[in-house]
């Protein structure tokens, strides 16, 4: 879809800061960190706990995150071996500067994510620590859990390993750098890998039945104070390095179900009603889904630049639902156990600096390589963890949309009575004269409402903004 930044008035942007900051307070979020807890941050960064680490300096790693980030969770180097690879996965050691039961984890445990606002982040950790210490910033030395797996020719897993590093990048890199690089072959072999190991992991879980949805996504974009809107679909190198990062929570689920100990990121497979429905928007969308074939092979088939395609991938996110933590303990897998969008087990461990739940499944799958009981203070959490990352991950979401409502707002301010050209990429079940649209320009996702005919899914459609402006949070559209 197209990328167009969107500037806003001077006074859009006043109303739209003032909004951004009512809706902190609305939420009640944190504003800054309690003197306790940055004590202990600050006191932590003068002496870290490295007492179990040891030293794989010597393995030059690199980053590749956006380019204005600072809170830097994961390294890589790849490398051959033999016909196959080895990954070394770098992921930020948290546990080394966070004391457990003590204010610094506590305050960690009452925010349970990093919220992101188009105005700044509400940081999960001090920044002293997210963006400093505890960051895998280039040119620094850092505690780690370093990943080792080993991948066969075809890219599958065939050794797994993870310990306690001394690590240090050599390179922060961009994705739009990396996609140039690997395009133009000018990538030396420890990133030029990426597409290798990538391409292997994505047909190893076409193998397996998963799913990686290409649904291009809304993201606030920031030039000299003001925001704007585009729609973006991710690029090939961002595929492959989410890949690296589903190997690793693949294996330190493995790990964990092999103590009987552990926390999984689990999605039940999608009720057959779901499916129906599903097909039924097929259907609808003129997509061709033959009833011999796979939903998983239906969706690589699509084009999110079509907008039909792009309608149905829209409704392909409904199979999704129902994500959820789940802990087990005393070797009793939880039912489901299997992320059915990954199908296979799931955990999150990569994101430490911004999500709670990645230090614990660390410090876990630490024990289980080390064939050693995990620590007490992790199993201790154990129980409490699936619901507080649930509620954390609601907030989480509630942000973000709530930031993506209130920039729409802001830029279509003073714009009502105005004529679009939209699609239509949601219907209401229950009333079919509702749902939701895609603007192309500006990049606009908004309800619809106040027709009497059924809305033409997947089909173009002049509409009428009727709502707008900082004030009332979000838009809303009418046929024309």
């Amino acid at each position: 879809m197209p990328r167009r930044h969107l500037r806003m008035t001077g006074a859009a942007d006043c109303s739209l800061g003032a909004a951004l900051r009512d809706l902190r307070t609305e939420l009640d979020l944190p504003a800054g960190f309690p003197a306790a807890a940055m004590a202990e941050a600050e006191a932590a960064v003068r002496d870290p706990d490295l007492s179990a680490h040891e030293d794989a300096t010597d393995l030059p790693f690199l980053t590749i995150d956006p380019p204005a980030s600072t809170d830097l969770d994961q390294a890589m180097h790849l490398e051959r071996r033999g016909r196959g690879y080895r990954v070394h996965y770098a992921i930020a050691d948290v546990a080394a500067f966070v004391r457990p039961g003590g204010a610094l984890d506590a305050e960690a445990h009452r925010r349970v994510t990093t919220l992101y606002f188009p105005d700044g982040r509400i940081p999960l950790h001090p920044t002293v620590l997210s963006e400093g210490a505890a960051s895998l910033l280039p040119g620094a030395t850092r505690p780690a859990a370093l990943w080792r797996i080993d991948l066969d020719s075809d890219g599958r897993t065939v050794a797994t390993d993870v310990r306690r590093a001394l690590v240090r990048s050599r390179a922060k890199l961009d994705y739009a750098g990396v996609q140039r690089q690997i395009d133009a072959g000018t990538a030396e072999e420890p990133l030029g890998l990426l597409r290798d190991i990538g391409r292997l992991r994505e047909e190893q879980e076409r193998a397996r039945g998963g799913i990686s949805l290409d649904v291009p996504e809304q993201e606030i974009t920031e030039h000299d104070g003001s925001y704007g809107l585009v729609y973006r679909a991710p690029l090939p190198a961002e595929a492959w390095n989410a890949q690296v990062s589903l190997l690793t929570g693949i294996a330190a689920a493995h790990l964990m179900a092999g103590t009987g100990t552990g926390i999984l990121r689990t999605l039940p497979i999608a009720p057959d009603g779901a499916v129906a429905r599903l097909r039924r928007s097929a259907r609808a969308l003129r997509i061709d889904w033959p009833h011999h074939v796979p939903y998983a092979e239906v969706v690589r088939s699509l084009d999110p630049e079509l907008s039909h395609h792009a309608a149905f991938l829209q409704e392909c996110t409904t199979l999704l639902r129902g994500a959820g933590y789940t802990a087990f303990d005393h070797g009793d897998l939880p039912d489901p156990a299997v992320h059915a969008a990954v199908a296979d087990l799931y955990t999150h461990c990569t994101a430490p600096l911004r999500r709670l739940v990645d230090r614990y499944a660390s410090e876990l799958c630490l024990a289980a390589t080390a064939e050693r009981e995990p620590p007490e203070w992790v199993r201790e959490a154990l129980p409490a963890l699936p619901k507080e990352m649930a509620e954390g991950t609601r907030r989480a979401n509630t942000v973000e949309r709530a930031c993506v409502d209130l920039v729409e707002a802001a830029l279509l301010e003073g714009r009502v009575g105005e004529l679009f050209d939209a699609y239509v990429v949601d219907v209401g079940d229950r009333n079919p004269a509702t749902g939701t649209v895609h603007l192309r320009d500006p990049a606009i996702v908004g309800r619809i409402e106040g027709g009497t005919a059924p809305l033409p899914l997947g089909e173009r459609l002049r509409v009428r903004l009727t709502r707008a402006g900082p004030a009332s949070k979000t838009v809303l559209f009418a046929p024309a």
